[in-house]
């Protein structure tokens, strides 16, 4: 993993994700890269352009970042940043791609409703468009050295497997247990199957690559509220999920994505189904 890409806008927020940030960093190896968005135009603002003195005001805030964060780094790994003007989301997902960045992190208000700072109402967006896997975590979340326990919800999608190569990578380098765990909001048996032959892809592949893992199944008719329920009573510092789990093909972010996102007290790993993906 060339670079983890971290949105900061300077609020507690997007500095509790940097320090989220830092020990995965340091267990993949790779470089930090905070991006700062100045996404206000003069031509929609009524007042006059300050954006030279904001880019002055947070190349500063930048460098005291790096004083106080850098140090917490591994051994030859280091903390950069890179300021950009446009739309939030579109330019974190520009400099993601550029840079060969494999992961891109963002804080979260969850759903408190705050909007004082761009990072909280944005960081829907930058799953909604980034290409790289996104983790977004709430303000609140405390800070661990680890990520001993991964939720895997398998729903009836076929995209739903796609999401373990990722899974495998992150559960080898902090040595974590997988729980693999069907969700049916269907009591249907053939709607069940489908959810159990990708359960049964899942740990096979989980199996294969040496991964330690629990098998588990729900079934609700509020999946997001059980699926969270069930993260809360295992324990689990990370839930990973498709953006697109059973929702229509011109829906960007499925709804169930939508709201396991803004509820779940967790962080959550969110990424985009491929063309022709094949689980070996």
């Amino acid at each position: 993993m060339q670079a983890i890409v971290v949105a900061i806008d300077f609020s507690n927020i997007s500095l509790h994700a940097l320090e989220y940030t830092i020990p995965i960093a340091n267990k993949f190896k790779a470089d930090i890269l905070m991006i700062w968005v100045d996404k206000i135009s003069p031509t929609e603002s009524l007042y006059p352009d300050t954006s030279n003195q904001n880019r002055l005001e947070a190349i500063k805030r930048f460098e005291e970042i790096i004083k106080q964060y850098s140090k917490r780094m591994g051994k030859g790994l280091k903390m950069d940043y890179k300021l950009k003007k446009g739309k939030v989301y579109h330019e974190i997902d520009h400099m993601a791609r550029h840079e060969g960045a494999g992961l891109i992190i963002a804080g979260t208000h969850g759903i408190s409703g705050f909007e004082e700072y761009w990072i909280g109402s944005n960081a829907y967006k930058i799953v909604t468009y980034a290409s790289s896997p996104v983790i977004v975590v709430r303000h609140d979340y405390p800070i661990t050295k680890g990520i001993f326990r991964i939720l895997a919800p398998i729903d009836s999608s076929s995209e739903t497997i796609q999401k373990f190569p990722y899974i495998v990578s992150l559960a080898k380098m902090f040595k974590s247990e997988v729980h693999v765990l069907a969700t049916h909001s269907s009591h249907l048996n053939s709607i069940q199957r489908l959810a159990e032959k990708y359960v049964q892809q899942a740990t096979s592949y989980l199996f294969a690559n040496e991964v330690p893992f629990v098998e588990d199944s729900i079934v609700s008719n509020d999946i997001t509220k059980a699926t969270l329920q069930y993260a809360i009573n295992v324990g689990v510092d990370l839930i990973s999920i498709m953006t697109e789990q059973e929702t229509p093909s011109n829906a960007l972010l499925g709804l169930h994505a939508q709201q396991i996102i803004s509820q779940s007290p967790m962080p959550v790993l969110s990424i985009h189904p491929q063309d022709n993906f094949c689980l070996q």
